[in-house]
């Protein structure tokens, strides 16, 4: 019946790289800018840093990625580590520039652009100690474990 019939022998091509999903991206960045919003305001509301809010920064950052179908993978967890790191760095700036902005009338938003790199980093180095420190590594673990 199929006597006729022969398969083709020929290896397939290989398959293209599949490019980085921009939706997943662009989550992830919208879902680090929000978390690190809300990371402020909640640091203004304990009066403290609250720096557990980092690992919910990276189970966020996770999920982002997850939504925007990125695919598993190495990549997938870098991302995420990455856009940890981001939510990261903007609440502790957002949480300087509002206790520094306080004393001369300006609100948060308006003394975020007026601070440095280096006087932002002085300043969280002085206000976090070694647990928040710990939170922020543990964040980055979670990060690349909960996006794999």
């Amino acid at each position: 019946m199929l006597s006729g019939f022969r398969l083709d022998d020929r290896p397939m091509p290989p398959l293209a790289p599949r490019p980085l999903p921009l939706l997943a991206l662009f989550l992830l960045l919208l879902g680090s800018v929000g978390i690190a919003a809300g990371w402020v305001l909640s640091s203004q509301a304990v009066g403290g840093q609250a720096s557990w809010i980092a690992v919910l920064a990276a189970l966020d950052a996770a999920l982002m990625l997850r939504l925007g179908t990125m695919r598993p993978g190495w990549a997938r967890a870098a991302a995420a580590v990455a856009g940890t790191m981001l939510a990261i760095g903007l609440a502790n700036w957002g949480i300087v520039a509002s206790e520094m902005g306080a004393p001369m009338g300006l609100l948060p938003w308006e003394s975020l652009f007026r601070l440095g790199p280096g006087f932002v980093w002085l300043l969280t180095k002085l206000a976090n100690g070694p647990v928040d420190f710990a939170w922020w590594g543990a964040a980055l673990v979670v990060a690349a474990v909960a996006s794999r």
